[in-house]
């Protein structure tokens, strides 16, 4: 923090908007010590308060912006590259709608306090096709809350911050090994869960081109079964030609429908087939083996140009 703000002092705004515009672009560079330094630096009155709220606004309005057009254009394969580098790649995609679903325009001011999040609320509003309005005044909403937040702290305790400076100076590099540490060992755990589980998943799966040739077939039957939650669903408002809707969560319960005599298709829409993969293995603990999850999912089919058809509502609670 004491380096943080002997850097601010000479570079001030240009710096605090730069690691701002950064941070919102997606990179992994933190600038809640640049707004926490900045807040404490405007106590002092080597800054404005007023002034420094208005650049980190900018800076995350300019990067937000930009993130909302991306996804009004590129959505779907946005948000695919972006939850491919976080640590929870396989439900990445499933949260962040079911968020965005859930709470709307709220969803870009709260992504605001969540690393990470941030970069996919923004695509995600525009490939909802959000109206640019609406976002604009939502994404002030959050950035105002947001450096306000941060730098009010930093005001109110800039003796404190300072303080606390010079006891991790005193305590060295033992001090930031005692707290990278622990963050290091949980990350290299969640890999290497991931990994264990991917591995252990991969069983024989079904490419969209052998499914199409399959359905195709008038001798060739399979059951296509939709593993998407109600949310997923309604956002995409298609599904698989004749694929049953079964809730993934109490499919367990409803396994008797599923039929033992021909080749089981499950589908999803996260990457490496994630759910899909794990209803596999607890079919197969039912006794039913002949499961199959489908390579890429509902997206891997779509981006195809592989025929769907209408997902109505009622389809799903019949089915499930």
């Amino acid at each position: 923090m004491h380096q943080t703000v002997e850097f601010l002092l000479k570079h001030g705004y240009p710096l605090l908007f730069a690691m701002v515009l950064a941070e919102q672009l997606g990179a992994p560079i933190p600038s809640m010590p640049v707004l926490l330094a900045m807040g404490a630096l405007t106590g002092v009155g080597a800054y404005r308060f007023g002034t420094s709220i208005v650049v980190a606004l900018a800076a995350a309005l300019t990067a937000d912006t930009t993130w909302y057009f991306i996804g009004r254009k590129r959505g779907h394969s946005v948000l695919r590259l972006l939850c491919r580098i976080s640590l929870e790649p396989d439900s990445c995609v499933n949260t962040t709608r079911y968020w965005f679903l859930k709470l709307g325009g709220w969803s870009l001011v709260i992504a605001k306090f969540i690393p990470g999040l941030n970069a996919l609320a923004s695509p995600m509003a525009g490939l909802s096709r959000m109206p640019i309005w609406k976002f604009l005044a939502t994404d002030i909403a959050g950035g105002l809350a947001w450096s306000s937040a941060y730098m009010g702290i930093g005001y109110i305790f800039r003796d404190q911050l300072e303080d606390v400076a010079s006891f991790a100076q005193r305590l060295g590099s033992g001090m930031l090994l005692l707290l990278v540490t622990p963050v290091f060992l949980w990350i290299a755990w969640k890999y290497w869960q991931r990994r264990r589980f991917i591995r252990h998943l991969r069983m024989a799966r079904v490419t969209p081109e052998e499914l199409k040739r399959r359905m195709d077939s008038p001798t060739d039957e399979v059951y296509v079964v939709d593993l998407r939650t109600p949310d997923e669903v309604d956002w995409e408002g298609m599904k698989l030609p004749g694929a049953s809707w079964f809730d993934r969560k109490t499919i367990e319960l409803h396994e008797r429908e599923i039929p033992r005599d021909r080749d089981i298709i499950l589908y999803c829409s996260c990457p490496n087939e994630f759910t899909s993969a794990g209803t596999a293995l607890l079919l197969k603990r039912l006794g039913i083996t002949r499961v199959h999850p489908l390579e890429g999912g509902y997206d891997a089919w779509r981006d195809r140009g592989y025929p769907v058809e209408p997902a109505t509502r009622l389809e799903r609670v019949a089915a499930g």
